[in-house]
């Protein structure tokens, strides 16, 4: 019984069918788990690729994503007042797309085959489905994602170990992917729901990466370059300078022209001219992600910063000229004992979103401020953090128009003044420079929820936590 019920869970069991035929795609439709090298025309010249990868059709896999939703959806179309039988055409369904690297992923004591100790995992997550409810009328949505950040919606599409840096092989894993999301953009899936053939179109949003990930795949320079954001063209300097009003100018497409500039030069320029010309573009994009932010690693970017602004008020940073290394380790013993006794707070090697959550409430700061020696630093110190903590459910919320409609409203206001802040009483560390993720809370939030109503709902981390389920899978 167990068999035949995990039978009808996996991709490759339900019937389907797609029009036109998906172009570029095998036709086979009856397929489970695949070798992910499948296609793979190895030449005598090639290097064996030395990756392990297993991935479902994307195709087949987003069928049984929708069959799992059959009830819901058929509910969704009860309730909304649908004749069930007239409703045979007209869905589409929006799926968020999520990619991450994760770090070691070795086996603890196992003899398993040689392969890179990292690995990549790929996922989706089928955030609503709508329907027209007849010629000229509205779309109607019949079914939305509760939980839209959780490891029980977000289905896994394919593993790779790969580390995500290694950029031929991961463009290799990931084409054939791209290649069927590609088709499927272009036809119309006939898949039977609640006993009648109903046909479906898709919509793709890749937003659940971290901008290492979006740099990546988008041909950008690395998170350290001069080219701060993966939104707009702004510098890192003049981000510094100007942190709020900046607005979403990179595309795909965009992208696309830009590094055939790269690659052909066709004015002739120097390379810092070239490269100033397409804004640190200088490899090939070839996966298409939505200009976002990712929430969780913003959280998590964000922490780091203000981890440090502790450290560096706690020895007075603003009067001095460079502190030296050891002054600087004092301090963070010192932070890291403050924390670890009053707010139960153990220091971790790398900034992880449980920790990012509890150290930036009021209650962290108060327990910070007992080691800043001066009172007007102490509160410039509780300002921020209040500041910070009115804005940040605005990107945190999946619906921040419902759940916090008057911090939404605030956001610029409350942006600026914490630019403001940074700017006059913080400036030892932002002149001339800042953080990638601090530039996107100040600068683009507004305009990417005025765009796609949330930000929160589209964060990565269903993804991350199923990372991590993962890891302790295979350390077993």
């Amino acid at each position: 019984t167990l068999r035949a019920a995990e039978k009808e869970l996996l991709p490759g069991f339900h019937q389907f069918e797609w029009q036109p035929a998906l172009r570029n795609v095998s036709t086979s439709c009856s397929v489970g788990i695949i070798n992910g090298l499948s296609g793979w025309a190895s030449s005598v010249d090639d290097i064996p690729a030395d990756t392990i990868t297993r991935r479902f059709r994307y195709h087949v896999a987003l069928v049984s994503a929708l069959k799992d939703l059959e009830e819901d959806i058929m509910e969704g179309l009860r309730e909304s007042g649908m004749e069930d039988n007239a409703c045979t055409a007209g869905f589409s369904a929006m799926i968020k797309e999520s990619c991450g690297g994760m770090g070691d992923v070795s086996e603890k004591h196992g003899g398993g085959p040689a392969v890179p100790e990292k690995a990549v995992r790929f996922s989706i997550t089928v955030m609503s489905v709508s329907v027209l409810a007849g010629e000229g009328e509205d779309k109607v949505t019949i079914f939305t994602e509760t939980k839209p950040n959780s490891e029980l919606s977000c289905k896994p599409l394919c593993l790779m170990f790969v580390d995500e840096s290694d950029h031929e092989t991961l463009t290799a894993v990931l084409g054939p992917v791209v290649a069927e999301r590609n088709a499927m953009t272009e036809s119309r899936l006939i898949l039977s729901m609640g006993g009648l053939p109903r046909s479906f179109r898709f919509h793709f949003r890749g937003r659940a990466y971290d901008e290492k990930m979006v740099r990546e795949v988008e041909g950008l320079e690395a998170s350290g370059s001069t080219y701060v954001c993966t939104l707009c063209d702004s510098t890192r300097a003049e981000a510094s300078q100007n942190m709020v009003l900046h607005s979403i100018t990179r595309s795909h497409e965009k992208k696309l022209d830009r590094y055939e500039i790269w690659r052909t030069n066709p004015f002739s320029e120097s390379v810092d001219e070239l490269r100033d010309r397409v804004k640190g573009i200088s490899a090939k994009p070839f996966m298409e992600t939505q200009p976002t932010m990712d929430a969780l690693h913003c959280d998590i970017g964000n922490a780091t910063e203000f981890y440090k602004i502790f450290q560096d008020e706690i020895g007075e940073v603003y009067k001095k000229v460079k502190p030296s290394r050891e002054e600087r380790r004092s301090w963070r013993a010192a932070l890291d004992k403050q924390l670890r006794k009053t707010v139960k707070l153990k220091p971790v090697m790398r900034m992880n979103g449980n920790y990012a959550r509890r150290l930036m409430t009021q209650e962290a700061v108060e327990v910070v401020c007992e080691l800043v020696p001066s009172e007007e630093r102490r509160e410039a110190l509780r300002e921020l953090m209040s500041i910070y903590i009115q804005m940040k459910p605005v990107w945190r919320a999946t619906c921040p128009a419902k759940e916090c409609p008057d911090q939404l409203c605030r956001y610029s206001f409350n942006s600026h003044a914490f630019a403001d802040l940074l700017s006059s009483t913080f400036k030892y560390m932002y002149n001339g420079k800042i953080t990638n993720y601090l530039h996107k809370t100040l600068a683009h939030v507004p305009e990417i929820i005025e765009r796609d109503g949330s930000i929160g709902a589209w964060a990565s981390e269903g993804n991350e936590s199923e990372n991590k389920l993962f890891s302790s899978f295979r350390k077993m």
